[in-house]
């Protein structure tokens, strides 16, 4: 029997009448489960950075060191993964469920190749990149092998991600959602037996984190090919190979996403180098400090796929505007659970960063440049879901654009000077008022209504 969520989206799909409340309960059953698995993935870095973080200040800055490069692997595979799963929403909200399985199995087998030579490339360089990234002789040896191993791991992520936004392509967001919740608990455990049982310290909590991952991918690619009822695919005959009509879409996707990872990514990475010469508290205070931010603001990319899954299918249905009201009703819901989440990080600021290390210098700087971002939340969860919606629609070009603008030219250039004469807390009062600028402009694109002509 089928559930109003599946009902909902039955509708998007078959042209029927969705009332105003309907649009807003179809958006937040789609979002609390999304929301959920972000919320794991924050609660993910959190068992890494507390268990590590009490090892001391060096091996908390040793992790926060790469973490960055490690986004960027991470935003490469995240591009080549919505090349595929836009395409999936559209042909499922056209009821090409035939379609939608042909771009799946082309997708499944370009980003398992993809992914391995991201491996292998990761793991040639992690010896050098500590050292290019200016680290302390502290913390370079730990930061290289941290770096290798994730890295080694990188297909298993991959088949993750891919498999849970095929999934939530087709509006299923619980499975996605318990996968990832279950791979905070084997990340508890694997994390414990080999930081602590083992006794391998910065080694360890990668090798842990890795395994869960690798689980968790075979798990969501389990029930991607055998019990999706849209989507399972094994059983069926199909071809893997890559055709134009599919790969160029893809491209068209995933192109101007992957641009713009290489220079956000690289935005990230000079933020690194500007933040390195201040000193290992400052480093484990900036990385903390930033995966307790994400406690706030991984809700709103829960929000954004949930944007994205909504969007997609109305376009694919030729629904515009549907879609217009979907990307409003997500874009307004984000910014509402991101702005209550900034009141409570601000008021608990020092306490987050207290989970994570007993170093009482950097709870002291963590806790400030917290708080000094939680005036900022509103209008980056505008930007997250917009982006998400944009997504949906295929309009990947001018958004890209639109972000690494506001990221170089608002928050990297003048972080230069501010960081020489307010150290820390001069980086992120540039943060702050970049991911605000971002949020306004965002909100002026959805507003013009070009973005929603860009789908495929």
């Amino acid at each position: 029997m089928k559930g109003e969520k599946d009902i909902l989206l039955a509708k998007i799909r078959d042209g029927g009448v969705l009332t105003g409340i309907q649009q807003v309960k179809l958006a937040l059953f789609l979002s609390y489960p999304a929301i959920l698995a972000q919320l794991s993935s924050v609660l993910m870095q959190y068992i890494d950075s507390a268990m590590v973080g009490h090892l001391g200040a060096a091996a908390g800055a040793s992790i926060g060191l790469v973490s960055t490069c490690l986004w960027m692997f991470g935003g490469f595979s995240m591009a080549v993964t919505s090349g595929f799963s836009v395409q999936v929403a559209h042909r499922i909200g056209a009821n090409d469920f035939k379609g939608a399985k042909d771009v799946l199995r082309q997708g499944l087998a370009f980003a398992m190749l993809f992914s391995v030579c991201m491996a292998v490339l990761g793991m040639s360089i992690s010896g050098a990149l500590p050292h290019w990234l200016g680290g302390g002789e502290d913390i370079v040896s730990d930061s290289g092998r941290y770096f290798f191993i994730m890295s080694a791991f990188m297909p298993a992520m991959q088949l993750d991600w891919m498999c849970a936004y095929f999934l939530q392509a087709s509006g299923n967001m619980k499975v996605p959602s318990l996968l990832a919740i279950g791979m905070c608990v084997l990340d508890v455990v694997f994390n414990y037996v080999f930081i602590y049982g083992l006794d391998m310290g910065v080694t360890g909590a990668a090798i842990g984190s890795g395994l869960a991952e690798l689980i968790t991918g075979l798990a969501m690619f389990s029930f991607l090919a055998f019990g999706s009822k849209e989507l399972r695919f094994i059983k069926e005959k199909g071809s893997y190979k890559p055709t134009r009509e599919v790969m160029s879409r893809a491209w068209g996707i995933s192109g101007p996403m992957a641009f713009q990872n290489i220079l956000m990514r690289g935005g990230y990475i000079a933020a690194t180098v500007i933040v390195a010469p201040l000193g290992t508290v400052a480093i484990a205070a900036n990385s903390f400090s930033i995966t307790a931010e994400s406690l706030c603001y991984m809700p709103g990319y829960g929000i954004a796929d949930a944007s994205t899954t909504l969007v997609g299918q109305s376009l694919g249905a030729r629904r515009k505007p549907l879609a217009k009201r979907f990307a409003w009703i997500t874009t307004f819901l984000g910014m509402g659970v991101m702005g209550l989440l900034a009141i409570l990080m601000y008021i608990f600021a020092p306490q987050m960063i207290g989970l994570m290390s007993p170093d009482a210098d950097v709870i002291a700087l963590g806790g400030r440049v917290l708080r000094i971002e939680a005036f900022a939340e509103i209008g980056y969860a505008a930007s997250i879901v917009a982006y998400g919606a944009c997504v949906g629609a295929g309009d990947t070009k001018w958004p890209s654009w639109m972000n690494l603008g506001s990221m170089w030219i608002v928050r990297i250039i003048p972080a230069i000077f501010m960081t020489r004469r307010f150290g820390l807390v001069g980086f992120w009062i540039c943060m702050a008022i970049e991911l605000t600028f971002r949020g306004i402009i965002f909100i002026v694109h959805l507003a013009r209504g070009k973005w929603i002509n860009k789908t495929l």
